[in-house]
Order: structure tokens, then C-alpha cells, then sequence
């Protein structure tokens, strides 16, 4: 099963999307990092998809995981690491 397509709305500034950048860099999963500054049109697709204002929104296929809290409390968890395999 090949690994789903993962998207970041992000901004340069945020320490946050550091953070996640961080943890999907270490987990050696390639993304599409949308910095919604560089890309205005792009905060309102984020705002769309994902009901929420702030950076970072992470998206693994059509799934919403949230922010980057949210992206590590499912590492912790155990449930990242299936999802970025595609189970």
C-alpha cells in the first residue's frame, strides 16, 4: 500500500510548525509544507478543510490530525506510524 499524501499549512514564524516539521522529517516521511503567507489563497483552503485558524493544520491523506499537540499525541499513542505507512 503506498504512503498517503501528507500536506502542512504552516507559516515561517511558527515554532509549532517547527516542531512538527521536525517529528515528520525524523519519521522520514517526504510532505507538502503550504506556508499560507507565502501562498495567501492557501489559509482559506486550510480554514476549509480544517475548520481552524491556526498553524500548523497537518492533513495524512484526507484525514485531519490537527496541530502539532495533536500530531504528537498520536505518535505517543501509537497511531502515527500506521498512518504514515497506509494501514
Amino acid at each position: 500500500m503506498p504512503a498517503p499524501h501528507i500536506v502542512m499549512y504552516s507559516a515561517s514564524w511558527c515554532p509549532y510548525c517547527a516542531r512538527a516539521r521536525s517529528l515528520l522529517t525524523r519519521k522520514g516521511v517526504s510532505f507538502v509544507d503550504i506556508d499560507i503567507e507565502a501562498q495567501p489563497g492557501q489559509r482559506e483552503e486550510m480554514i476549509r478543510r480544517s475548520g481552524r485558524h491556526t498553524v500548523p493544520q497537518i492533513f495524512i491523506g484526507e484525514r485531519h490530525i490537527g496541530g502539532c499537540d495533536d500530531l504528537y499525541e498520536l505518535d505517543s499513542a501509537g497511531g502515527l506510524d500506521p498512518l504514515l505507512q497506509g494501514h
